[in-house]
């Protein structure tokens, strides 16, 4: 069995890929998925929450594969299927969750180019 083999096998056989996974609802998503057997790529902008997940997770590192990367980078975005590619040789859950918010202004304050800026984030990644 290849390392690639090994580390894919758990639970379900199964490998995702989480974006937003520090926090919020990706960091929760992630966390279900390593509950449920599967092998999890945790992505986000910073290290410490990713870390802190698998961590709360209590999973052996092979499991999982953790990510500094922001999903507006097409070069981050390819080097982050190429980094699940290397690790565990297949990707067959894709959870997008990483984005950006609007400014905390009244809906009427909101500029175009703002709004334009979240729905290019989420649509984009």
């Amino acid at each position: 069995m290849t390392h690639k083999e090994e580390r894919g096998m758990n639970g379900t056989g199964r490998i995702a890929l989480v974006t937003g996974a520090g926090s919020g609802i990706g960091k929760r998503t992630a966390l279900l998925l390593l509950e449920a057997g599967y092998c999890v790529v945790l992505a986000d902008r910073r290290v410490e929450p990713l870390e802190q997940t698998v961590q709360e997770a209590g999973v052996a590192n092979s499991r999982t594969l953790v990510i500094s990367m922001n999903v507006s980078d097409p070069e981050a975005v390819s080097a982050l299927f190429a980094a699940t590619q290397d690790t565990f040789g297949r990707l067959d859950v894709l959870f997008i969750d990483a984005g950006v918010g609007a400014p905390a202004v009244p809906l009427e304050d909101l500029r175009y180019e703002q709004w334009l800026r979240v729905l290019d984030t989420f649509f984009r990644t």
